[in-house]
């Protein structure tokens, strides 16, 4: 997996959740036509070069299970918010990806498709925060905490943050002083009372992460049996489907060293089937779409 302290600090949470398919809060979205789409556009029209046809897009979607009508309005709120530039072709219209966009897209992906893969190595040390925002700052207090999250950090209550990951110091730093917050900093080992396991069991809502991965590795089961005799246009939607639910658990999992997790976490074995699927199915996915979109050039 590519170095995560730089991906990182590289975009704020309320940038990069809808690539990941999280909310601006850190939960994860409901699936809808728009993030459906912005799956598509990371895992076909980035790769492919950054643009496409309107046909494209409504034809892979409605191969997805979303109509037509809402593909267009979804294409809107994307053109709207300065993801995607128009150029007219008679009366055709090519989308392009902006550069802002492509970027968030490019970073998305690196943290999708690496994510779980390669299990880092702890040293037993332990990056401790203390940071005080005054009850009147209520703004500055829910955009820390989410921030914290996002960069691996997890609350004890009453102003203390933990992870486990020390190399995760300036990316913290950075962020409370963008947000004027007063804090301090600590490395620090576990003592004798108390245990690693309970303090990520405190910090962390795992029950909930772990039910996630196992409905993961249940919906592609059946996928994974059945993957090899794929068609192009079957394998494109296999595709998006597979990588429109992994693409949330960057946002949603804190990668605890596995010291720190039960025996049985699933986290590896989700991580594994993932990569398994994608290896088979990008190449026809991909030769399909770029086939599709061709097709519309006269």
């Amino acid at each position: 997996m590519a170095d995560r302290r730089q991906s990182v600090a590289g975009s704020t949470p309320a940038a990069l959740a809808p690539v990941l398919g999280a909310n601006r809060d850190g939960s994860a979205t409901a699936d809808s036509s728009s993030g459906l789409l912005v799956t598509v556009m990371g895992e076909f029209v980035l790769p492919g070069g950054g643009a496409v046809w309107t046909q494209t897009l409504v034809a892979t979607m409605e191969q997805l299970g979303v109509q037509g009508k809402a593909t267009r309005q979804a294409l809107a709120r994307m053109e709207k918010r300065a993801w995607l530039k128009r150029d007219r072709v008679g009366r055709r219209t090519r989308w392009l990806l902006t550069d802002a966009f492509s970027d968030l897209l490019a970073e998305g992906a690196e943290r999708i498709y690496g994510f779980g893969m390669n299990p880092r190595v702890w040293d037993g040390r332990w990056l401790v925060v203390l940071a005080s925002v005054p009850e009147r700052d209520r703004n500055v207090r829910y955009r820390m905490g989410l921030e914290l999250n996002w960069v691996g950090m997890g609350s004890l209550g009453q102003g203390l943050w933990i992870c486990p990951w020390v190399e995760h110091e300036p990316a913290v730093t950075d962020l409370l002083q963008r947000l004027g917050v007063r804090a301090s900093s600590f490395r620090a080992e576990l003592g004798s009372l108390g245990s690693g396991p309970d303090l990520v069991a405190e910090a962390w809502d795992l029950p909930d992460l772990a039910d996630r991965y196992h409905g993961f590795l249940a919906e592609t089961e059946s996928l994974s049996r059945a993957v090899a005799v794929k068609e192009h246009a079957e394998a494109a939607t296999a595709l998006a489907g597979v990588v429109h639910h992994w693409r949330r658990f960057p946002f949603l999992d804190p990668d605890l060293p596995h010291e720190l997790l039960p025996s049985d976490w699933p986290g590896p074995a989700a991580a594994r089937r993932f990569a398994e699927l994608r290896a088979v199915l990008t190449e026809p996915a991909r030769c399909w779409w770029s086939e599709l979109d061709a097709s519309y050039d006269c």
